[in-house]
């Protein structure tokens, strides 16, 4: 009769081979690592949305460019994307103009700018994303080749058994099946907010572009009607 205290969980993982518990410690580290990524990310990408709702705020119901740039530059708030693309932005037109550029000339370098920020902002955005793809992408094969392991030896454990009954199966099967459920474990949240994260950021990146295109027509129009 199988004992119910030994198919415990507990006593499962201390029974096991060192390679399933060492698989077990790496899909525990790696889904720690991922709730930890999650919580962090989730916070990060709130606080850029309501930094962009006030920002563009900000912007519209300013009617000098000049005077939100002083106002920003003296109190800079470095987490904020679309801040940063107009700080990019205003701080190469005035030195470009400043040199008495064409027009056009002066536009190439304010796009380059923005282009350059929206880079950045893209790459902080998506920081620490690749690691959940990883993570949830890795984590069930990682917990099958445990389950592999673990129905292996169990089945080398039965040759030495002269009849199999469920009781001396059972264990070994029980072992080997925990990593797969701690891979999963690991994985699905991991995958889930990959999905949700990348949205989010996706959305952010399109608003973030959105103005950029809309702050370049802004500046076009006001490097042109310098030259009239």
């Amino acid at each position: 009769m199988i004992n119910a205290h030994s198919m415990s969980l507990w006593s499962l993982v201390l029974n096991a081979s060192v390679v399933v518990q060492g698989i077990l410690v790496l899909l525990f580290m790696a889904s720690i690592l991922s709730w930890t990524v999650i919580f962090s990310r989730r916070i990060a990408l709130g606080r850029a949305q309501k930094l962009a709702q006030h920002f563009e705020s900000d912007f519209w119901s300013s009617s000098q460019l000049q005077a939100l740039y002083a106002r920003v530059q003296k109190n800079p708030n470095n987490e904020s994307g679309l801040e940063n693309l107009f700080r990019a932005g205003l701080k190469e037109f005035a030195r470009l103009r400043d040199k008495n550029l064409e027009p056009d000339v002066i536009m190439q370098g304010v796009q380059r700018a923005l282009r350059v920020a929206l880079a950045h902002e893209q790459a902080s955005l998506e920081q620490h994303l690749t690691m959940l793809a990883s993570v949830g992408s890795t984590s069930p094969y990682v917990g099958l080749l445990g389950t592999v392991w673990g129905i292996m030896n169990a089945f080398i454990g039965l040759a030495n058994v002269h009849q199999a009954t469920l009781a001396t199966v059972a264990p070994g099967i029980a072992e080997a099946l925990i990593t797969t459920a701690i891979g999963l474990f690991a994985a699905i949240p991991a995958v889930l907010a990959f999905n949700a994260f990348s949205s989010r950021a996706d959305a952010l990146l399109n608003r973030y572009e959105t103005f950029a295109d809309e702050f370049s027509g802004i500046l076009h129009r006001d490097a042109h009607a310098g030259r009239r």
